[in-house]
């Protein structure tokens, strides 16, 4: 952001952000405003994103992904999602490619993937993910829907909450109960595609912040879904989960530096023109001092970040490292915001002011894709291990 040399991107991904910047800019900035009050993006806007190439890019080109096998073009178009200051496209669209359709490329039969991917590619149908329960956050153990095993197919019985593109969703991956016990191997991933009877949504919640994202419950009532649905194997979802959540904790990282990056820019420019006392806000001490500490923790970072992209892309990426990314990343976030709002005044709490609304949709960032809490204790594990 400030100039300070990124040796991990090269022209073809300098290319790639170009064509993604001017995307933004024609077909997400100008809709944000309106797609805020109503809660949720245009099914129009995903239609647009994959007729663009930008979901499922590493997905092979035989479902319509581009078969990029490089995680730098996907951290490019989150990174620059964030720099738009759109916060909900920032969370609901890399959720869609980049945490639920890996479920879907690494464990699904290839029914279901020939069934659904070329869908989700083309922005047809919108992927959620489907663990948190009103019991039952970050301890997935304590889930309590269920699968019963009907030969053929399992009936699915309970409900989720706090589901993001859970309103819009076509095809949820959804944690289940296989066995009733508390296990790990009790545990079981299946898809759920909206036209099963049985499935119902609520309505989108009145969030604190993240407002063009459509977060809502999900309810199921006899559910029918084929085994042909069941992602891997009976009783290795738990284990699925905690190897794709890595990546779904880095995602969160990326989204949460760019977006800090955003405030931290919207705020240089505000303080440029504020006057108090007859002189520029910018020329007051305590002013630069703040953005000076905000630019240094950021410029970390973003070499921080940089460095789990690369170590993601060889493979190299485990899940106390995601989970490192994921706790420092947030709370600098959060960090950041309180401090941009701070600088800005009594204008920094008025919601038409980017940083108002960043400031709010920051909070949550802390909360889901695991606390910030279980982060500690998944970090402490690699420690004491």
């Amino acid at each position: 952001m400030f100039g300070l040399p990124r040796t991990l991107y090269n022209d073809d991904h300098e290319l790639f952000r170009e064509s993604v910047r001017a995307f933004i800019e024609k077909e997400i900035t100008p809709h944000n405003a309106e797609w805020e009050k109503n809660k949720m993006v245009s099914r129009e806007s995903w239609k647009k994103l994959g007729e663009n190439g930008f979901l499922g890019i590493q997905a092979p080109e035989e479902y319509g992904g581009m078969g990029i096998n490089d995680f730098r073009f996907t951290a490019i178009l989150i990174e620059e999602l964030g720099l738009s200051g759109c916060s909900g496209p920032a969370i609901g669209y890399p959720l869609h490619s980049d945490i639920v359709m890996p479920y879907l490329l690494h464990y699904a039969t290839q029914g279901a993937k020939e069934k659904y991917l070329p869908k989700m590619i083309s922005g047809e149908y919108i992927g959620a993910v489907a663990m948190t329960e009103p019991g039952a956050g970050s301890d997935l153990q304590g889930i309590r829907t269920s699968a019963e095993d009907m030969g053929d197919h399992y009936v699915v019985n309970g409900s989720k909450t706090f589901i993001t593109n859970g309103y819009l969703s076509d095809v949820v991956v959804v944690a289940v109960k296989t066995e009733q016990k508390r296990s790990s191997k009790a545990i079981s991933l299946l898809l759920v595609d909206k036209d099963m009877a049985g499935f119902k949504k609520g309505v989108p919640f009145e969030k604190v912040g993240l407002h063009a994202q459509d977060t809502c419950e999900l309810f199921f009532d006899n559910v029918k879904v084929p085994k042909e649905n069941v992602l891997g194997k009976v009783g290795e979802g738990f284990k699925y989960l905690m190897t794709e959540l890595a990546q779904e904790r880095l995602v969160v990282a990326l989204a949460a530096v760019a977006l800090g990056e955003y405030m931290l820019k919207s705020t240089i420019e505000y303080v440029k023109e504020r006057k108090a006392f007859e002189k520029s806000i910018s020329e007051f001490q305590n002013t630069r001092f703040k953005l000076a500490e905000m630019m240094a923790a950021l410029e970390q970072g973003r070499i921080y970040s940089d460095h789990l992209v690369m170590l993601h892309n060889e493979g190299k990426l485990d899940s106390a490292m995601a989970s490192a990314a994921k706790y420092n990343m947030t709370e600098l976030q959060c960090k950041v915001a309180d401090e941009c709002v701070q600088l800005h005044g009594g204008y920094g709490y008025m919601w038409e002011y980017g940083v108002a609304r960043a400031y709010a949709d920051a909070r949550v960032q802390r909360i889901y894709a695991g606390t910030n809490e279980i982060m500690k204790e998944l970090i402490a594990r690699k420690i004491l291990k």
